[in-house]
């Protein structure tokens, strides 16, 4: 990565076209946080960019120029959905050794993902896996792929831990966690969560 060349004072617009983009990366930042969030309580299919406006405090003009149409703040929430899944629960697992460690870490930040609320409406990967799971095009192909990568990453750590069966595995402990986040946004019972987290641990247990 090369260093920033100096500017010219020829180059005086520059700074200028540098705050609008960064005026632009950040509108893009909280108007897709703010979708994200608001998926997991009203679905994706319910954003508008008229209430996302209220939301932000952005127009809904501002909001449009970073944005061709809906379909491109849909997909910015997964986007930005994913990133928050990573941070709060794949990412902090990662010191762990590779199988049942990872495994166990893994689980751990899931159950404090959930107590936490990060998302408002429990867990983003369920509620849109149900709302998208007959449909068609990049919204549902961008839900897919976040529900692929994370049952990959299961499969992969149980199949580290000497699971004979990791697709089967990963299914079990995939079945737990949706019901178990069902089952919260529901009842709020936590032991909801922790029961979750039991029964996945007896799946892969030496």
């Amino acid at each position: 990565m090369a260093p920033d060349t100096p500017h010219s004072a020829a180059d005086s617009p520059a700074p200028r076209a540098d705050g609008r983009r960064a005026r632009g990366d950040r509108t893009r930042h909280e108007v897709a946080r703010q979708a994200a969030m608001s998926a997991t309580v009203h679905g994706l299919d319910a954003i508008t960019v008229g209430a996302l406006a209220a939301r932000t405090g952005h127009s809904k003009s501002g909001i449009l120029t970073v944005f061709a149409n809906r379909e491109a703040i849909q997909l910015a929430a997964v986007a930005e959905a994913r990133t928050l899944y990573l941070r709060h629960v794949v990412e902090p697992s990662w010191p762990a050794a590779p199988g049942r460690p990872r495994l166990c870490a893994l689980l751990d930040n899931w159950v404090a993902y959930l107590r936490d609320g990060v998302f408002p409406g429990g867990c983003f990967i369920t509620t849109t896996s149900v709302e998208y799971g007959r449909r068609k095009g990049p919204v549902a192909d961008a839900v897919r792929d976040l529900v692929r990568e994370w049952l990959h990453l299961l499969e992969s750590e149980l199949s580290a831990a000497g699971s004979r069966f990791p697709a089967d595995d990963a299914f079990r402990i995939d079945a737990y966690l949706r019901a178990a986040n069902t089952r919260y946004q529901l009842f709020g019972d936590v032991t909801d969560l922790d029961r979750a987290k039991r029964l996945s641990l007896d799946v892969f247990s030496p």
